[in-house]
């Protein structure tokens, strides 16, 4: 057993140390000093865990902390190092809390299939059917991760086979007079998330990181330099080069740093007009108040996000002759497949029936 401590003004629990701004928990097996972090009440979070100073070792309780522990440290990681994106971890931990509430006394080994189909049929009764489905969907990747885990003994992952409740695909076409309405209403680093979404058919979550280290020169095999934007798909790992047109010249022209900006490294291309970067959310409920205006005003038909301006821009594309190849790049999709259902579900223009003549018309 370790000295007592002298002094302990933050009143850190056993093993959490303060060392040079950061807070760092000792292992007591191994010794090994692990940061967890900068805030305190985080640190005591992983303490009391790495503890089990409320007995719950071993529970999926436990394992869910712990798994979120280590989604913690792949945040950024590129995707074959098994990484994750910023949102995937904020989500994972929203989503941990009902989870922990349902079946964190319960052991690993312990959780059946009937298991998850009762969750999910109770989330379809509470009129909350998709937000089980993606609670569920976190559940399943803690079980693939427990698998790894070998003191864990898990068998077999028991979400796998079971089926979801009942999702309607997006078919969301935002018309141009429902763009421009909002459009015309949002500040300037709004219309420009928009555009870019828009035109490059990147996820919203990719193009809020963007900063002027995503605009490059780039040499083509006929040996031209193009300007082009550099996006590493977060969700694919896919890193695809965007031609810079007129179009989004302009674009970059109001958000790139210029003379009169004070741009430090990391500034980003979307920003508030403090300069300080914007969360997805934050956005996403800038764009929400404006649409249920539209939508009260009868402006809009019906409610819309950010990634219904990328179907619209994939559906205008194909609308206006692209191949579905050159779409399928940018969306990030697997196949051309994909692409083709998720651009013509949009689609609601007319179409001439058969009219081949087969029989005489009395």
């Amino acid at each position: 057993m370790g000295r007592k401590r002298k002094h302990n003004d933050l009143g850190l629990p056993p093993r959490v140390y303060l060392r040079h701004g950061a807070f760092y928990y000792v292992h007591p097996n191994t010794g090994k000093w692990e940061r967890i972090g900068t805030d305190i009440e985080e640190a005591k979070r992983r303490a009391s865990l790495y503890q089990n100073v409320d007995g719950s070792y071993g529970t999926m309780a436990y394992w869910i902390g712990l798994f979120l522990i280590a989604c913690k440290q792949r945040v950024g990681l590129p995707k074959k190092r098994r990484g994750i994106s910023q949102r995937t971890y904020d989500d994972y931990s929203t989503d941990a809390v009902p989870l922990k509430a349902y079946f964190g006394k319960m052991l690993p080994h312990q959780v059946q299939g009937h298991h998850i189909g009762a969750y999910l049929d109770m989330g379809a009764a509470a009129d909350r059917a998709i937000r089980a489905n993606r609670e569920i969907a976190a559940l399943s990747a803690c079980f693939t991760w427990l698998r790894r885990q070998p003191e864990a003994a898990l068998p077999a992952n028991p979400c796998f086979g079971i089926e979801r409740n009942p999702e309607s695909k997006r078919d969301r076409y935002v018309e141009h007079d429902e763009y421009q309405y909002v459009y015309e209403t949002s500040t300037a680093s709004m219309q420009a998330l928009m555009e870019l979404i828009y035109r490059t058919l990147q996820r919203p979550e990719d193009i809020i990181e963007w900063t002027a280290a995503n605009v490059v020169k780039k040499r083509e095999p006929d040996g031209t330099i193009r300007k082009v934007i550099r996006n590493d798909q977060a969700k694919t790992g896919t890193i695809v080069d965007i031609a810079v047109t007129p179009e989004l010249e302009a674009v970059l022209a109001r958000v790139l740093p210029n003379e009169n900006t004070l741009a430090g490294p990391g500034y980003r291309l979307i920003h508030t007009r403090h300069g300080k970067p914007y969360t997805y959310d934050g956005l996403s409920a800038m764009l929400r108040r404006r649409v249920y205006k539209g939508v009260k005003e009868g402006k809009l038909s019906a409610p819309f996000g950010f990634y219904d301006l990328k179907g619209k821009g994939a559906t205008d594309m194909w609308l206006a002759g692209q191949q579905m190849e050159k779409i399928q790049v940018l969306c990030g999709h697997e196949s051309v497949r994909t692409t083709e259902i998720y651009v013509k579900t949009r689609w609601r223009g007319t179409v001439e029936p058969n009219q081949t003549r087969t029989v005489a018309v009395q």
